[in-house]
């Protein structure tokens, strides 16, 4: 009889997990022992903005038809592990976005941890807009093409190449949040979530997102690729119901 051994890459990504559930957690219970009175700055506008049909400009038609023709393509290739590990890309994030939501009622409409700036084609949620998400499904449909074949692979001998290109790329995607936050295209209010302090934004903004695509382009065969992500999106779908129509995000 023969045991299955963790590899390096297995042990290490628990590890990784096991942090970033522990930095959703620190910033979750934070609404319950902190007092929050007023308005932060940007929160007022972007509920103002909040699911407002009126915001439509013309140019989302020619983003969503170029993104269907992304992933359209790589249906041809029957890329379906790359397609699915982007789907997983994009739901990470859909999932941060519902609990930013969350994170605004529970403050009391102070702010969510990061809001919109900036004229927009539609706002489903405080910091999420429909250029976002087309953005974040062509990231995430993009994400797996950089990965060498050999998943076990150790970069210096210590971290496994996955984790390796999914602490890099989270940390580039940081940089690119700290410009825009310069720029005034996001609005952050706390000094937990701030240029100075970028190490949430790094372990709950950004790594979980490499993180799960890697995990799911990884996994044996396409079922289980279908059956993870299935359960990512039909928890999603739950949440936005349920949260939704009791108008809490």
């Amino acid at each position: 009889m023969t045991t299955n051994k963790m590899t390096p890459r297995i042990k290490q990504s628990i590890f990784i997990w096991i942090i970033i559930a522990l930095s959703y957690i620190i910033v979750w219970t934070i609404p319950a022992y902190v007092d929050f009175t007023g308005k932060g700055e940007g929160a007022e506008q972007a509920a103002a903005i909040l699911r407002d049909c009126g915001q439509f400009k013309w140019y989302v038609i020619t983003f969503f038809l170029v993104v269907l023709n992304l992933f359209i393509d790589e249906a041809k290739k029957k890329n379906w592990g790359g397609i699915l590990a982007g789907l997983a890309f994009f739901l990470m994030d859909a999932f941060n976005e519902i609990w930013n939501g969350l994170f605004y009622t529970a403050t009391g409409g102070y702010a969510a941890v990061w809001m919109c700036s900036f004229p927009t084609s539609y706002q489903p949620l405080m910091g999420w807009n429909i250029e976002i998400i087309f953005m974040f499904l062509i990231m995430g449909l993009t994400a797996t093409k950089m990965l060498p074949e050999d998943r076990e692979a150790m970069v210096f001998g210590k971290i496994n190449n996955r984790h390796f290109i999914a602490f890099i790329m989270a940390w580039l995607c940081v940089i690119v949040e700290i410009i825009l936050n310069w720029c005034g295209a996001l609005v952050w209010n706390f000094w937990w979530w701030k240029p100075e302090f970028p190490w949430l934004v790094f372990l709950v903004g950004y790594l979980p997102f490499w993180e799960i695509s890697f995990l799911v382009y990884d996994l044996e065969d396409t079922k289980a690729q279908v059956k993870v992500v299935g359960a990512m999106a039909g928890i999603l779908l739950a949440a936005s119901v349920i949260f939704g129509s009791l108008g809490w995000i």
